[in-house]
This record gives C-alpha cells, structure tokens and sequence, in this order.
C-alpha cells in the first residue's frame, strides 16, 4: 500500500518537475521575465495619464494612479489565468505517458507560475510608486490577502472548467476569447461603479471581477467606500464554481487523459 505521505511526496516532485518546465517554457525569449512587469507597467501609466483628463489626480479619494494599479493588477491576473492555465492540461498532454502525471498536476502547476509571475511584478510595481515617491495606502492588509487568493482560486475554477471543456470541444476556445475581449471594460478597471448612475448598477454588479477589484479599493482606502458590492457574493460564486469544476474534473479525468 502506498501511504499518503509518499503520495505528497510524488506530488511534490511532479509538480517541481512540471513548474522548471513551464518556467523554461515561458520566458525563453530576450525580455524574459522584465516583461511580466514591463507589460502592466505601461499599461498603468498609459491608462492613468488618460484617466486623468476625466477626473484629475484623485478617483473618489484614491490616487489614479495606485486606482489603475489595483484594476490593472485584477484583470491582468484573470485574464493570465484564463488564457495560460486553462491551456496547460491540452499542452501537457504527452506528459500524461508518465503514471505519476495528471491533469490536476499541470493545471495547479501552471496557475503557481502564474501567480508567483505575478506576485514579483506586484513587488516591482510597488517599488516603482515608492521610487517615484508617491503614497499608497493599505488600511486592511488581512482583506487584501484574502481577496486575492481568492481571486486566484475563482481563476483557478474557471480555468480548470474551460481547460477540461476544449478537450471535447476545441472550439470553446474561441468562446474564451470572445469573453476576454469585453471583460476589461466591464469589470470597473478604467472606471468606477461609482462614476455609473445607480440604477444602472444591476448591468454590472453580477460581474465578480467588479466586486474584488472594488473590494480591494475599498481595503486599501476605506474613504472609497464599497457601494453596490458584496464580499459574500463573491465568496459564495468562489465556492460554487470550484464545487462545480472539482466535479467536473473527479468524472471526467481519466476521459481526458484519452482523448
């Protein structure tokens, strides 16, 4: 019988093997891992000189450039997410020869290589505002944590669910590019919920995108004030779709490593 410690064991060192491997992968080119920050970077500064012909230096008592930076950093992170992790399990196909490897492995592999990029580039972004001496205030650091792994764990879930549906259907792929497109406009990084007439709320608070990125602005600056979103709502749609995509994924594994 093998015991669970050794199966952790394995587990860890499939996973180690699989994130060198994505690693080496990722940044074989000159930039190399500058353009994980580089890329938000003037993305950020781009969308702030923008913004500030519409509202000034401050967007509802938050500097805008530290508001572009919480919106950017959300989207950036989903849209990475969706876009890389969803395709680890078709691009780590032949590795499935190996007993050892699973499509649970890729998946959660890709997304800790995403996540770390991204942490780093969180890093470095901070570093460049604190250089250019500007202010960027956390009020509470424990709700900011907390929302973003969860984040990472709704990304997680919906990656997981479109990673399994194009190894039946490869056009679905298309369709997760149809909704990458409109997402950035529709999930309050440009703008707030609070630049929007409040009965026109309804068209976009069923977005949970809207909800953390404005969560997090409301727990950096509690003077920006969290009208018209919910921490349990998205909590609640988090656990919903990882249920649904753990589901998924427990009828459907050993289909996929066939196909």
């Amino acid at each position: 019988m093998v015991s669970f410690k050794d199966n952790l064991i394995a587990w860890r060192r499939v996973i180690f093997a699989l994130f060198l491997r994505e690693l080496q992968g990722k940044f074989n080119d000159k930039l190399g891992l500058g353009w994980a920050f580089f890329e938000p970077f003037i993305f950020i500064f781009g969308l702030s000189f923008a913004r500030s012909f519409i509202s000034g230096d401050e967007v509802h008592s938050i500097p805008i450039l530290n508001f572009m930076i919480i919106g950017m950093v959300y989207i950036q992170s989903f849209m990475t997410c969706l876009g890389s992790v969803s395709g680890s399990i078709k691009r780590n196909k032949p590795l499935y020869a190996f007993r050892q490897v699973q499509p649970m492995a890729s998946l959660i592999t890709s997304a800790l290589l995403e996540f770390t990029i991204k942490a780093g580039a969180i890093i470095l972004l901070l570093l460049s505002v604190y250089l250019l001496k500007k202010d960027f205030q956390v009020d509470n650091p424990l709700l900011l944590i907390y929302l973003y792994f969860l984040l990472w764990t709704f990304c997680l879930s919906i990656s997981l669910i479109f990673g399994i549906a194009a190894t039946y259907i490869p056009e679905i792929n298309k369709i997760k590019g149809l909704i990458q497109r409109p997402i950035f406009f529709i999930s309050c990084t440009f703008f707030s919920l609070q630049d929007i007439p409040r009965e026109h709320w309804h068209y976009l608070d069923w977005n949970p995108l809207v909800h953390f990125i404005e969560l997090t602005r409301y727990a950096c600056y509690p003077s920006y004030g969290n009208l018209g979103v919910s921490i349990s709502y998205i909590t609640e749609i988090t656990v919903i779709f990882i249920f649904f995509a753990l589901a998924l994924y427990h009828l459907t594994w050993k289909k996929v490593l066939s196909r």
